[in-house]
């Protein structure tokens, strides 16, 4: 276990000149935060994902139409509100997502505020769509890159989306692999683990030839041991397992906003099998 960092999740050993290390524990906050931002072509890729993504919030048609094509491919079965997506999204974020990312960070002695900036520096559009049932094809690619997931199989799902969503996702992580991708030098300054890009190539090319095929899920130090977030990550892993408690959900904005207010732990009895 690595218990020893310095400064902006540099490790004590990457201190000491490890160069196998990646950047994101080599490097210190003010290199690892100018990196991520990127220089004037990244930043303008940035802004033009960024408008997109807000192209794609004004339209209401866009969720129903993703889940039905989804629907239509056999990737779901159910068909939620846009009120309850985006609210299930906020459930997702919140019982899922932001405690296994503490943990998993503190376990690597990174600093979790630090890599939050680093990620909306990279790419801010990631950060505003927990669901990505909102973002383009290029965004979900660009997060499946940025961060070491607990699970990715709900984004390889999402991407079926697209007529082209797993294979172009396929092509850019050979791109990572190979030093050449346009977002190489931002999303390295992200990537704390080296390997993870191989692991991701790995499991893209399993999927394709068979969805069914085990995902590499991000060994958890603590968390899966309390039944309740066993049963929420059970739950949210997978787009249909997401999609469906999205259905059971209130259907009245007003109702889901109070629900967000006053339920403050994740109700099992809405848990997935």
């Amino acid at each position: 276990m690595r218990s020893s960092r310095e400064p902006g999740g540099a490790s004590a050993s990457a201190g000491r000149g490890d160069d196998a290390a990646p950047l994101r524990l080599r490097a210190g906050a003010p290199r690892l935060i100018l990196t991520a931002l990127g220089g004037p072509r990244a930043i303008a890729g940035k802004l033009r994902r960024l408008a997109a993504t807000a192209a794609l919030f004004a339209n209401p048609d866009e969720i129903p139409s993703r889940l039905a094509r989804l629907r239509g491919r056999g990737v779901v079965a159910d068909a939620p509100t846009r009120a309850q997506v985006l609210f299930g999204g906020l459930d997702m974020l919140r019982w899922v997502i932001e405690p296994a990312a503490r943990d998993y960070y503190a376990y690597l002695g990174i600093s979790f505020g630090l890599h939050q900036l680093l990620r909306v520096l990279d790419d801010p559009v990631s950060m505003i769509d927990p669901t990505g049932l909102l973002s383009a094809r290029d965004t979900i690619i660009g997060h499946v890159m940025q961060v070491v997931h607990l699970n990715p199989i709900y984004d390889l799902q999402l991407l079926e989306c697209f007529d082209d969503g797993v294979a172009e996702l396929e092509r850019q992580v050979e791109q990572m692999l190979a030093g050449v991708h346009p977002r190489q030098g931002t999303i390295a300054a992200i990537v704390e683990d080296p390997g993870y890009h191989a692991r991701l190539l790995g499991y893209v090319r399993a999927y394709r030839a068979d969805p069914a095929a085990a995902p590499p899920v991000r060994q958890e130090q603590s968390l899966r041991a309390d039944p309740v977030f066993a049963a929420a990550e059970r739950t949210f892993s997978t787009l249909p397992g997401f999609v469906r408690y999205c259905t059971r959900l209130p259907t009245s904005p007003a109702a889901l906003l109070r629900r967000l207010v006053t339920v403050a732990t994740f109700p099992v009895a809405l848990a997935g099998p």
